[in-house]
């Protein structure tokens, strides 16, 4: 390849604000092609059930099975996956998995109530989710961490039944994955992917059970079939690429933050890693750190596709206008790299999860923090948050009258509803008025 060149913005530039709008440009919209597909498979499985789901598992993974039941994994089959890790493995999975549990536990709605002076009962019941659908990546991009990030939270929320679906190509079983299943308390598991693993789980087939919800990262297949199927069951989100931003006041050693770069950009060619920093000797010394570290890399080709394309290195005024262009971005990773990040906190107003010191790799927070690695990204951290035990729990209301507010509010209730010419409405409220 050509000598790597990253871009290069500064915020007193006259067109800086065009500049961002290119940078942060991202087409995530599935093609006409991939949309007939798509659909295509999901008419046939809600259509044939277990037949279609086996024929494009067989098509597509290259399985030659005649059953879907024999692409369950059993529980004694997680169990040995847990049992044969290499013990360094397998403690790291325990903790991860037991400091994820913790966090989320803190985040369980309770149902609540209160009742007002006329004895009138009003309030909310919370209840989890009924039946889950967890859609791990297989193949060479195999997460555990991932499992462990979409199961725990359902599992801390009340669900009663985590149904896992994930693709085995060429017969390829993950056993990390298959052990991070058993941890998390993931009660079924298939060995099939793609758009037909997302319809058997949102209409159900004759071996898989149809669920309440879709949850966890795939391909433009995957993505296309959850837009799709969403309305028919609820979903997380549809993910766009992986995203970094570093605001950093020049003081953290360039070699730790070119990693922090790379850390995003080796997911994948998309990937966005932005640096944004009022100094800019440490943009110099920072882009040192890259062209060192790069050829070190294992995942050098992706990384360098990345910070082709959709890097940027942005100079700023000072820490203020940084993290007004950090608002601006909405980044999915937000890392301050600075000497009192908590003095920036109340400036931060849209990030997925804010990573905060300079000790603070992102990378923790993929796997072992705690708080979830499943985040908005795109820009959609302006208006929605991270997986968390709330996206498996529902919110119904309580209302309870007594005779006597029945019969004040039904008085309120009469003239509105005449007002909107709904005489049903209105009659239907004025019964219980009292003489």
């Amino acid at each position: 390849m050509s000598e790597l060149v990253i871009k290069r913005f500064d915020s007193t530039q006259a067109d800086f604000s065009e500049q961002m709008d290119q940078l942060l440009a991202w087409e995530a919209v599935s093609d006409d092609k991939v949309n007939q597909i798509v659909n295509e498979i999901l008419k046939r499985v809600r259509a044939e059930g277990d037949s279609a789901v086996v024929e494009y598992t067989n098509r597509f993974d290259g399985t030659s099975v005649d059953h879907l039941a024999e692409l369950e994994m059993s529980a004694e089959r997680l169990q040995a996956a847990l049992d044969g890790l290499p013990a360094d493995q397998r403690k790291a999975l325990e903790i991860a998995a037991q400091r994820v549990q913790a966090y989320h536990e803190r985040q369980k709605g309770e149902s609540w109530q209160y009742t007002e002076a006329d004895g009138t009962m009003l309030g909310q019941k919370v209840t989890p989710v009924d039946r889950v659908g967890l859609y791990v990546p297989g193949g060479k991009a195999a997460y555990p961490s991932s499992v462990l990030m979409n199961a725990m939270p359902a599992k801390v929320a009340g669900v009663k039944e985590i149904i896992m679906v994930v693709p085995t190509p060429g017969g390829v079983v993950n056993e990390l994955v298959l052990a991070a299943a058993c941890l998390a308390g993931v009660d079924r598991v298939f060995c099939v992917g793609g758009a037909q693993a997302v319809a058997a789980l949102a209409y159900g087939t004759e071996t898989i059970p149809q669920v309440d919800k879709i949850v966890g990262p795939g391909n433009i297949f995957v993505a296309t079939a959850k837009r799709a199927v969403f309305g028919a069951v609820g979903i997380d989100m549809i993910a766009g690429p992986s995203e970094i931003l570093v605001v950093c006041d020049g003081k953290t050693n360039p070699d730790w933050v070119a990693m922090d770069l790379f850390s995003q950009a080796e997911h994948d060619e998309d990937a966005q890693p932005i640096l944004v920093t009022p100094d800019a000797d440490f943009i110099n010394a920072v882009e040192q750190s890259i062209h060192k570290l790069l050829p070190t890399m294992e995942r050098k080709e992706i990384i360098e596709i990345s910070l082709r394309l959709r890097a940027a290195l942005i100079k700023v005024k000072d820490l203020d206008e940084a993290m007004e262009v950090a608002n601006r971005i909405a980044p999915e990773h937000l890392e301050l790299s600075v000497e009192d990040p908590e003095s920036l906190l109340p400036k931060v107003r849209h990030a997925g999860a804010i990573f905060m010191g300079r000790y603070t790799a992102e990378a923790l927070g993929d796997y072992c923090a705690g708080p979830n690695h499943v985040l908005p990204t795109s820009g959609t951290a302006r208006f929605s948050s991270p997986l968390g035990v709330y996206d498996f729990q529902k919110r119904s209301s309580l209302i309870m009258f007594s005779e006597e507010g029945a019969s004040v509010m039904g008085k309120v209730a009469s003239v509105l509803a005449r007002g909107e010419s709904l005489t049903a409405h209105a009659r239907s409220a004025e019964y219980r008025i009292k003489e």
